[in-house]
């Protein structure tokens, strides 16, 4: 699974991108988070209010709640807003 990361989730991780292999209790978007959060301190800073973050599967936004599979490309990031 190729995991994109960007703005400030990037810059708390210290890196855009990460390719990872999840174990198969990790099926949506919400439970990859929890995971990351255990791969380092600044994935856990970046993932500690999933409120705060958005996700894609794939370049479609998506609810944390979405079904994931090994071959999806995700990227989080914060949320959009305009002026």
């Amino acid at each position: 699974m190729r995991i994109l990361y960007f703005a400030w989730v990037r810059d708390n991780i210290g890196y855009s991108q990460e390719e990872l292999s999840c174990p198969k209790q990790v099926r949506t978007i919400y439970q990859l988070a929890e995971y990351l959060k255990l791969q380092s301190e600044g994935h856990a800073r970046a993932f500690d209010d999933m409120s705060a973050i958005r996700a894609a599967r794939n370049q479609q936004f998506v609810t944390h709640d979405t079904e994931l599979s090994d071959a999806d490309e995700i990227a989080f990031f914060p949320p959009v807003t305009g002026g």
